[in-house]
């Protein structure tokens, strides 16, 4: 049968002119089956007259693993497809072709409409802007799209057309496709219209793997319903060079069970998480010259807040501020749902000068709510960041005016170093100890400090106390950041401190892309199938999590430089020798009033 060219026209009404030169009847039944099949499914926005149609012909020419290819007139498959395809009851084969004309016909829509080039389709398929003020970015270089976990098909990450394609492709076939990839779902409903498929019911919730040192490796959810605002969570800059410009984070403020959404959730600090980017669960950063050349990954931590409290104000001794962002509650759905986006798909690298975590916050916000792109809001500091947020009337730094109502309500968290100088300030007071600061006193060697110990009384033994505790949580910091240095440093040499941080390393790496747990299927957000074996699989890493914890701990003693571990026994007499000095002054003030 020869016919070429010839006009003909789908049961859906879009055309193609099918080449049907060489084909046997048989094969042309079976061909315009397949047609007929593809253009069932096209949405009314991708439909074109028959004048502007592309030819459909079959093709040795292509490569065996190209099934399809989109010229300028004309949309090859490849041959190779077609014998298949006379077998109708074969469901695998029609789909794969299918899907090969789909993808064709996507590239035809997408030359005409432009979509893989339109700036918010790039920024949810991400290809990021940069955190500048002229927010520009790189398309088309697969090193630059980083949400490289969980993808249907890792070809869509070649270039945006191809990405357009690929997820035409499954929005198009796939129920589950609005709840895997809701904002992108949403996103090809406004440009080519409603998908044919019937879509799945989806889960509201935001599902993550929790980092938090008590529950590490759980398996949590956030309620959007539940959250009452999200605030821009800075904490303050110190000495250290990697660290004096501050860090960026976002608090999500979760209401309690039971309470209304409204100001009293912020009390509710137990239920507040943080969204951090991080190269590890429990750094900002390791090492400067790592953080400049991207040898860290940047990864999206979701934990609890109280722990981020302490891990800042008590060990780092650095303030937080949390300020409010002016978000409407779809805008706070919309940061939530891409945080999850980021969980499961995301893995960047951090780049001190480019993408740390002022960057990385900054376009979690930008390629969340559109209304804040071309703002020029960008940063490439935490501090920069929130000054464009405050300037562009998106944060609402008057919280902090009034420094004990801020201090009073949660939007300041005040570093446990102005506690210990007042405390330092007592204890100098009564013994007249010639160091001008706390933080001078408990850097000197803890033998050193031991004769002033001695003679304190009660109000200086139980203020010296406190900062011999404090410098005891200093040390044990800086044994745990030496531990991770030596390993990152060791290379090959593996011994035995090094082994123990490895294991530590590799099992915190999962919080941070968790993505790994679900190894083998499914593509974006976990749906409720995949969640099952999540819940296994979390419970596993949790407890593995717990153990090498332990193992770290028990064996730290003997991983500790000389100098480490007498620094730390020399603290350990200082707090025994204090502690049996409260206890006789306590005695001894209580003897002398009884009758």
């Amino acid at each position: 049968m020869a016919m070429t060219a010839a006009l003909w026209s789908g049961g859906a009404g879009a055309t193609l002119r099918l080449d049907a030169t060489g084909l046997a009847p048989d094969e042309v039944l079976a061909t315009q089956r397949l047609l007929d099949d593809a253009l069932s499914r096209l949405p009314e926005g991708m439909r074109v007259q028959s004048e502007h149609a592309p030819v459909a012909r079959w093709s040795d020419a292509l490569d065996p693993q190209v099934y399809g290819h989109a010229g300028r007139s004309e949309l090859l498959l490849n041959r190779a497809l077609l014998a298949p395809l006379l077998d109708a009851a074969d469901v695998q084969a029609q789909a794969r072709a299918r899907t090969a004309v789909l993808h064709e016909l996507a590239h035809f829509h997408d030359r005409r409409d432009g979509i893989s080039r339109d700036p918010r389709f790039l920024d949810l398929a991400g290809w990021q802007v940069r955190a500048t003020r002229l927010t520009t970015r790189v398309a088309g270089r697969t090193r630059e799209n980083r949400f490289v976990d969980r993808s249907p098909d890792r070809y869509e990450l070649t270039k945006p057309s191809e990405y357009f394609a690929v997820n035409l492709e499954h929005y198009l076939q796939d129920p589950q496709y609005a709840c895997r990839r809701p904002a992108l779902a949403r996103y090809l409903r406004e440009r080519v219209g409603a998908a044919p498929v019937v879509a799945s019911q989806c889960i509201d919730d935001l599902v993550y793997v929790d980092a938090g040192e008590g529950e590490g490796g759980a398996l949590a959810s956030i309620d959007p319903a539940r959250v009452y605002a999200i605030d821009y969570l800075l904490a303050e800059g110190n000495a250290q060079p990697m660290s004096r410009w501050g860090h960026s984070m976002l608090r999500v403020v979760v209401c309690a069970p039971g309470r209304a959404l409204g100001p009293e959730c912020r009390l509710d600090l137990a239920h507040h998480r943080v969204l951090s980017f991080r190269a590890f669960v429990d750094d900002v950063q390791v090492s400067s010259w790592r953080g400049l050349t991207g040898r860290y990954p940047s990864r999206l931590f979701v934990l609890p807040m109280e722990q981020v409290i302490d891990e800042y104000t008590k060990v780092e001794l650095r303030g937080l501020r949390s300020v409010p962002l002016r978000l409407e509650r779809d805008e706070i759905a919309a940061v939530l749902e891409r945080t999850a986006q980021l969980h499961w798909s995301y893995d960047g690298r951090y780049y001190f000068l480019g993408n740390n975590c002022a960057a990385e916050t900054w376009k979690l916000l930008h390629d969340s709510v559109p209304r804040l792109a071309g703002q020029g809001i960008g940063s490439i500091t935490p501090t920069g960041l929130l000054r464009r947020l405050e300037d562009a009337g998106v944060a609402d730094a008057s919280v902090l005016d009034d420094h004990a109502e801020a201090l009073k309500l949660g939007y300041r968290f005040e570093s446990q170093g102005a506690y210990f100088a007042q405390v330092y300030e007592t204890a100098r007071s009564s013994l007249g100890l010639p160091y001008r600061s706390a933080e001078e006193w408990m850097d000197l060697p803890p033998p050193q400090r031991r004769p002033w110990l001695e003679r304190a009384d009660l109000r200086g033994s139980a203020a010296l106390l406190l900062l011999e505790q404090a410098a005891q949580r200093r040390a044990l910091a800086q044994v745990r950041e030496a531990l991770k240095r030596r390993y990152l440093a060791s290379g090959r040499e593996e011994t035995e401190a090094t082994d123990a941080v490895r294991r530590l390393m590799q099992e915190s790496a999962y919080l941070g892309r968790p993505s790994r747990l679900l190894e083998g299927g499914g593509y974006g957000l976990p749906q409720a199938d995949e969640r099952l074996a999540l819940q296994a699989r979390s419970a596993a890493l949790r407890d593995d999590l717990r153990q090498v914890r332990a193992d770290l701990e028990r064996g730290a003693r003997d991983w500790m430089g000389v100098a480490q571990r007498e620094r730390l026994d020399a603290i350990a007499v200082n707090t025994d020798l204090l502690s049996a000095r409260l206890r006789a002054l306590h005695a001894e003030q209580g003897g002398l009033r009884l009758p």
